[in-house]
Parts: C-alpha cells; sequence; structure tokens
C-alpha cells in the first residue's frame, strides 16, 4: 500500500530514527552506523528468543541491517522506524526457522545466558497472577527457566510477548510488525500470558522447572 506524504512527513516529524533512515537513504554513513548502534543490541536478544541461539541471531541481526542498507533508496517512512525494522527481523527469523525445519540434523543450543535483562516476562506473569516469588530465586536460574517458558509459546506467540516486553511496542505497532490486526494481537498476547503463568507460577512457588518442548507448533 502506498504511503502518502502526510503520514511520511508525521512518521519523519516525531521518530528520531526515521529522520535517521532518511539520511541513510541519502547515503549518509554515519547515520547508518548510528542506527546500528542503538539497534544491534535489542535485536540480537529478540532474535536470539525466536531462534534459540546467539551466534546464529547476531548473524541474523548482521543479515537484518543488510536488508534495511539494500532497501534504503525505497525507503519511504509509513510506520515507526522500529517497527519497519521488527517486521523485517521477524521475516528474517521466520526463514531461518523454516529452512533449520528442512534440516534437522543442525542441531543449536540455546544458551541459558542469552539477554533477557532483568528478566521481565517473569515480573510480567507475577504481575498478572498476583503473586511474587516465595522463594529466593537465582537471577541466572530465571534466565534458563523464562528462556524454556519461552520456548512453550508458538512462534507468533513468541514475537507478540517479544515485542511488547522488550520494545514496549503498542497493539496497533506489533500489528502492523506481525501483518495482523490489533485485536489479534490482543488475544495472542493474552493467550502467551495465560500459557507463561500456567508454566512459570509452579516454578516461583514449589521450583518446579518447566520442560523444553521437543517441538514448538508454528
Amino acid at each position: 500500500m502506498a504511503v502518502s506524504e502526510s503520514t511520511a512527513q508525521r512518521y519523519a516529524l516525531r521518530d528520531p530514527d526515521v529522520r535517521l533512515m532518511l539520511e541513510v537513504r541519502d547515503d549518509n554513513a554515519a547515520a547508518f552506523e548510528e542506527l546500528m548502534l542503538r539497534y544491534q543490541g535489542r535485536l540480537v536478544t529478540i532474535l536470539t528468543h525466536l531462534v534459540g541461539n546467539r551466534d546464529q541471531a547476531e548473524d541474523l541481526a548482521q543479515e537484518v541491517f543488510l536488508r534495511v542498507y539494500r532497501a534504503r533508496k525505497r525507503y519511504v517512512p509509513g510506520a515507526k522506524f522500529s517497527t519497519w525494522l521488527f517486521t523485517i527481523a521477524n521475516n528474517v527469523a521466520s526463514n531461518a526457522r523454516r529452512s533449520r525445519a528442512r534440516r534437522p540434523e543442525i542441531n543449536l543450543e540455546a544458551r541459558a545466558s542469552g539477554p533477557l535483562g532483568a528478566h521481565p516476562l517473569a515480573a510480567m506473569v507475577q504481575a498478572s497472577s498476583g503473586q511474587m516469588p516465595a522463594r529466593r530465586l537465582d537471577k541466572a536460574e530465571i534466565h534458563e527457566v523464562v528462556h524454556l517458558a519461552l520456548e512453550t509459546l508458538n512462534e507468533r506467540q513468541r514475537m507478540a510477548v517479544l515485542l511488547s516486553k522488550f520494545e514496549d511496542l503498542g497493539y496497533h505497532d506489533i500489528a502492523e510488525t506481525m501483518g495482523l490486526t490489533p485485536q489479534a494481537v490482543k488475544s495472542l498476547l493474552s493467550r502467551a500470558r495465560a500459557k507463561l503463568r500456567e508454566i512459570l507460577e509452579p516454578y516461583f512457588d514449589e521450583g518446579q522447572r518447566p520442560v523444553a518442548p521437543e517441538a514448538n507448533p508454528e
């Protein structure tokens, strides 16, 4: 769908990253480097959770930036820059997962030490359940357990949760990123939260660790 001039101007005025990308479109190498500095870590974090392997996530992040650079001359701001970028990341991750499914002999183990920050998903589950952990929990252990809980979600649920909790995107931006309606995103997040609560509450209360799924339904 074509983006109107007024829409493009609105995003250019409101979003400093859109303005940087417009400079990239004009072949400003410093602007592209600045965008990479701003988003590299965030991309790797989300891609690690989507593909289950940090090394592969770092490679995929480079592919995302390569696609951004190649598309620079066609760039017209029709959304927040982060929404556009994570749409590309979602497509790259989906392609990687499909490629891995066709080659099951390749084993990509998830790293428990991946960048989960201060376990925001665990905090989300606690808040939604009205409960706080009854036990004193080790941060590294929580990272691993939350990663296992994320693995119980299907791909779309996981992406929606990551964009919501790590990128603080609203329903509309997540919907644009994933090609869904805002109502569908709301429903997706509701089911994901319920699943995470079901998986994580036994761990917080009794120390019962979730079991890594053998396969994740798409």
